[in-house]
């Protein structure tokens, strides 16, 4: 029987990508378990960054607007590449939409072809944590257990519960300029067998705390951290400050820490340390993972990491969600693939 002219044929194989929506990659976090899923994903990283030399890399493309920022994460192995889109608008939660969101791609370099397409808005926020969590764990003191969150937004838990799960932080003091938000933390928290301590200002939560995390969201100069609030061996993961003229830190702070980071380039321009001159010294943080260079030298030093988010993050939480996807997920039709590869053209009269 002649088949239908009117029905294109069905796509082949090599046509069908792997994509993995925001539902998947909920269903698959919890047949993990989220903190298993944290602590795993942190060793990605750590092991994709004790390889830095491996990847390419370059500072994110952003579009920057007066409102937010718009940007592409790119970097490859050389076997398999991948990049990210991300935006940043700060505002966007007064009209009920996520501050970020974002999309990724892993395909192989050998074809070109995408191995997996998916959500990185959840994705993004594992990574995240999962990246402080390696800071705090290479660089806080290991008698590390009280955590200063100040920012109580959409990352905070990730945060609270990826220190928990790597750096066995077991209270966690919450502070945000919305008491709705410190309010939401708390309870999203309650289970999570952390103590968690409600705190009026940034001052009081950091009041103890051997780790303090600024995860906040205003695309402004700020002063979030004062110096007085930092006292002798403390651990800061400052995470909020990821675009120019975005900060967290007082310029005092800087002056005594260690600072670390994770692509020098990209942080000159996004994190703390563009408050400083280019003299300032700082240490990418794969150099401690791979024994080149020290990182907390005395229980008595500040550390900070100055996180801006940088795409080797992305690199592994792709090839993470990469290893965990079963068949029969969704599947995409989004190559062209024509019987012969250079008869595209009868490929789309075929499908008249």
């Amino acid at each position: 029987m002649q088949a239908n002219p009117a029905t294109p044929p069905a796509p082949s194989a090599q046509a069908l990508v792997p994509f993995v929506s925001v539902a998947e990659i909920m269903a698959i976090i919890h047949r993990i378990g989220l903190k298993p899923a944290l602590m795993d994903l942190t060793d990605r990283i750590a092991a994709d960054f004790r390889r830095w030399p491996d990847f390419d890399k370059t500072p994110r493309v952003a579009a920057h607007s007066p409102i937010g920022v718009i940007e592409l994460m790119p970097t490859s192995d050389g076997a398999r590449y991948a990049f990210k889109y991300v935006n940043g608008h700060p505002a966007n939660t007064k009209a009920g939409l996520q501050t970020v969101t974002a999309f990724g791609v892993l395909s192989a370099v050998d074809t070109g072809y995408p191995l997996l397409i998916s959500e990185m808005t959840m994705l993004t926020a594992l990574r995240t944590a999962a990246t402080s969590a390696l800071a705090t764990r290479t660089l806080a003191r290991p008698d590390s257990r009280v955590l200063a969150l100040i920012g109580n937004g959409a990352q905070a838990e990730f945060q609270a519960l990826a220190l928990q799960a790597v750096c066995g932080i077991d209270t966690v003091r919450l502070s945000d300029t919305d008491p709705a938000a410190t309010a939401k933390c708390a309870r999203n928290l309650a289970e999570s067998g952390l103590t968690l301590v409600p705190c009026t200002s940034a001052e009081a939560a950091c009041e103890g705390a051997d780790v303090i995390t600024t995860c906040t969201a205003d695309k402004r100069l700020a002063t979030v951290l004062h110096d007085n609030m930092i006292g002798a061996g403390v651990h800061i993961n400052a995470i909020g400050g990821d675009c120019p003229g975005k900060t967290e830190l007082a310029p005092a702070i800087l002056s005594r820490a260690e600072t670390f980071v994770e692509y020098e380039p990209q942080t000159r321009i996004e994190g703390e340390i563009q408050q400083v001159g280019a003299d300032h010294p700082v240490t990418e943080l794969w150099q401690v993972l791979g024994g080149q260079a020290p990182g907390r030298r005395d229980a008595q030093a500040v550390t900070l990491f100055d996180g801006v988010g940088f795409a080797v993050e992305d690199f592994s939480a792709l090839n993470w969600l990469y290893d965990q996807i079963r068949p029969g997920g969704t599947m995409l039709d989004v190559i062209a693939d024509p019987d012969d590869p250079r008869d595209l053209y009868g490929m789309l009269q075929r499908a008249r």
